[in-house]
């Protein structure tokens, strides 16, 4: 059940019209980075996260509820970056704020003409009313939405719509030198980083965490770091030395063609990765049951409900 409280969040103000950047904030209201998506992503993920993750599904309806916060909060600096602008595309009389604002005429004309071919979709569809497109006028679309059915890919899916939300708000500040609007996404881009960390404590909470879903990696195509460059590759942690958390090391395959003709296309197999082979189908079996009773462990028995009353 959502409630809606009329006051937003955070006390969004702007000190004039300013039609171009009306339109650049459309980005964070119907883009694939913005607010819309964000909330539309967690709130989809937080179904699947419900019964194995009830914790999980708090976190994810609760910041899912504060995006679409901040979805109220852009929609409403849009709104008012167009003040006046609105009018006078409804041919409102000349002593309207954007006329005194910009003092003259030849001004207002000119900042109209702005807001009209900064985006037609204002004047020509919308009329100056704020939409779920992007700043091309390009209509928000599900396909931005992440959601897996895994709670481990769908934390790693929001670590990065929250890093790319955040660097969306840090480019944005540079086209407005409005201080009103500096404070509003500053506050929206740091509650990106929030969030983040949010996702990062929870996806860390869930162990093991890797790999994602429920089967293994194969222990005999995990350790290869192969070449495929002409020349000899840049050596790092990505491919020599021990591999992160997995305490094994990393098998540089210097000349990829040589080493798959003498496997055989990687199918003849090394004696000595049998046992390793045999722990991980038994690995298998038991995380194939450990998920399996995440789900089972919450189900009730007779009638299913989705809330738990105070009355039943």
């Amino acid at each position: 059940m959502f409630h809606h409280v009329k006051d937003l969040q955070f006390n969004a103000r702007v000190s004039r019209p300013d039609p171009h950047f009306a339109n650049l904030l459309l980005e964070q209201f119907g883009g694939e980075n913005g607010e819309l998506a964000a909330a539309m992503q967690y709130f989809t993920q937080a179904f699947g996260a419900k019964m194995p993750h009830p914790d999980k599904y708090d976190m994810l309806m609760d910041i899912a509820t504060e995006e679409f916060s901040h979805l109220e909060i852009v929609g409403a600096t849009i709104q008012m970056l167009l003040k006046g602008v609105n009018g006078e595309l409804k041919n409102a009389a000349d002593n309207s704020e954007v006329m005194q604002v910009m003092n003259g005429k030849a001004a207002k004309e000119d900042i109209i003409h702005q807001a009209l071919t900064a985006n037609p979709q204002f004047g020509i569809i919308t009329g100056g009313g704020v939409t779920p497109r992007n700043s091309q006028g390009i209509p928000w679309c599900a396909s931005y939405i992440h959601s897996n059915g895994d709670l481990t890919v769908d934390l790693r899916s929001n670590l990065a719509s929250e890093s790319r939300a955040k660097l969306v708000y840090e480019h944005l500040m540079k086209f407005t030198d409005d201080p009103y609007i500096h404070e509003s996404l500053s506050f929206l881009m740091t509650r990106e980083v929030a969030h983040f960390k949010m996702f990062e404590a929870a996806l860390n909470d869930i162990q093991p965490n890797f790999p994602p879903g429920v089967l293994a990696a194969d222990p005999r195509f995990t350790q290869q770091a192969f070449n495929l460059s002409n020349t000899m590759s840049v050596r790092g942690p990505w491919n020599e030395g021990e591999m992160p958390d997995m305490g094994k090391q990393w098998n540089y395959i210097e000349d990829p063609v040589a080493y798959i003709k003498e496997t055989e296309g990687l199918t003849v197999e090394d004696k000595g990765m049998e046992n390793e082979l045999k722990e991980t189908e038994e690995l298998d079996k038991k995380m194939s049951q450990v998920k399996s009773e995440e789900v089972k462990s919450t189900d009730r028995e007779g009638v299913v409900q989705w809330s738990t009353y105070a009355n039943t």
